[in-house]
Formats: structure tokens, C-alpha cells, sequence
């Protein structure tokens, strides 16, 4: 079923204040090509919730060939505890080579991470993406400053829609602060990684992830060498300069 852009701000209006749970109810009833995107705590709490809908939910992860031991671990153990299908999408091995082999492994460190995770991240969501009518994602509002503050609970999404193929974005989780993610994933016993017991908190690729003291916000560990309001990897804002800026290094 497609929503227009009218249904999508009148819904976005209306859901404005509600749980997310009853989000996560609109999405399932309202899309039936839709899944949920998975890599951490706030989305293991949306598949918790989704599976209570619908069991046979959804649920896919991008595997960027650079994720911790830890993460590979915690993917199969959802896997498990849910007993769902869980499908990892991959970057273009030949766009990861062709970048690897003009920049560096860790060309990141010098040229920023957009470009990296044009390749590795954003151009495999997209074609991901282009298969589905709509998507759940775990964003939270406090989660970025300046980048995620306004984010409604569902929206036209404004990075991967295209004329072809209007993709509408749910954020089930956009009211909810951390504290409240954390208090769901004891209070229902929900799986978590492990990463998160050794001072991670907002976990992407090791290499551009690390631990945070206390009392700093918990996208810090996140790119740490760069600013803070360049802290989004293209997957979450409006900006595709990551794809525009990878697409030297695509096969087509």
C-alpha cells in the first residue's frame, strides 16, 4: 500500500505523541513491503516490539566488512532469540577494492568518513531501499545535535525516495531518550551487545568507533577526529554527498 505525501504529514501529525509501539503498529498495518533496520540497541528494542505485531517482521543489517567481533556475534544472537530471518546486505566488493586501492584502508583518517561510508554503508542501504515501500529505523531525537533534533516518527524520506519509488521512514524511537531504550532492554530482558558493557555506546565499524567517558554524549565515540556536527555516516540525513562523492568508486 503507498501513502502520499499528504497521509504521511497527516499520520506524522496525529502519531506525533504516541508510543512507539503504536508507530511500529501504523508501519506494519499501513506498509506491507517494509522492514526494519538493525545494528543496535535502539533497534533490537523495534524488532522486540515488531515481533509481537508481526513475528514474520522484516529485519535487515549492513555488514560493511568492518564491524567489531563483537557486533558479528550480537547479529547472530538476535538471529536466535528471535528466531527470525535476519538479511545482511554487503558493500559492491569491486567499488571497495577500487577505493582500498586508491585511498588506503584508512584513507578516512585524512579525507573524512563520508567517502568511506558512501561505499561501504550508504550504497548498500540504497539498494537495499529500493526494494522496499518503508523502513523503521531506531533514531532517537537526542541522539545528534543539530542533525536528528527534528526528526518526526514517520516522514517522505528525504535521502533515498525517489520519483520511481516513494519510500516512507518510521522513527518509532524518536521520542525516546536513551534512558528509556535502556529501561525497556532490562525490564523485557532484551539481547544486547556486549560492546556496549565495555563503555560503547553509539557502535558503527571498529575502526571509527570507540569507548566514551563519562558524562560525554554517546555519538562521541563516533568519528571522534572530526566535528561534531559531521557525525552522520549518509544513512540518516538529508545530505548524499557520501554516494555523490563514492560514485567514483562504483562498478557502474
Amino acid at each position: 500500500m503507498s501513502i502520499s505525501i499528504l497521509d504521511i504529514e497527516r499520520l506524522a501529525a496525529n502519531y506525533a505523541g504516541r508510543s512507539p509501539e503504536e508507530v511500529i503498529s501504523l508501519a506494519l498495518k499501513t506498509i506491507d513491503n517494509i522492514a526494519i533496520s538493525f545494528s543496535g540497541a535502539e533497534d533490537v528494542v523495534l524488532i522486540d516490539m515488531a515481533v509481537k505485531t508481526n513475528p514474520d517482521v522484516k529485519v535487515f543489517s549492513l555488514d560493511t566488512g568492518r564491524l567489531h567481533p563483537e557486533t558479528y556475534r550480537y547479529l547472530d544472537q538476535v538471529r536466535k532469540h528471535y528466531g527470525i530471518q535476519l538479511e545482511v546486505v554487503f558493500p559492491e566488493s569491486a567499488a571497495v577494492e577500487a577505493l582500498v586501492l586508491e585511498k588506503s584502508l584508512y584513507s578516512f583518517l585524512e579525507d573524512g568518513h563520508k567517502e568511506c561510508c558512501g561505499v561501504r554503508k550508504v550504497a548498500p542501504l540504497r539498494r537495499k531501499l529500493a526494494t522496499l515501500d518503508g523502513w523503521i529505523t531506531g533514531q532517537r531525537r537526542d541522539q545528534s545535535v543539530g542533525t536528528r533534533t527534528d526528526i518526526p516518527v514517520l516522514q517522505d524520506d528525504p535521502s533515498f525516495s525517489t520519483a520511481d519509488n516513494k519510500l516512507v521512514k518510521f522513527n518509532p524511537l524518536a521520542n525516546w531518550s536513551s534512558a528509556q531504550v535502556w529501561d525497556y532492554i532490562r525490564t523485557n530482558e532484551v539481547p544486547y551487545n556486549e560492546l556496549h558493557v565495555k563503555g560503547f555506546t553509539s557502535i558503527g565499524c571498529e575502526p571509527c568507533t570507540r569507548a566514551v567517558l563519562p558524562n560525554q554524549h554517546e555519538r562521541e565515540g563516533r568519528w571522534w577526529w572530526e566535528d561534531a556536527a559531521a557525525k552522520e555516516c549518509g544513512l540518516h540525513s538529508g545530505n548524499t554527498e557520501a554516494v555523490q562523492k563514492a560514485a567514483h568508486y562504483w562498478p557502474w
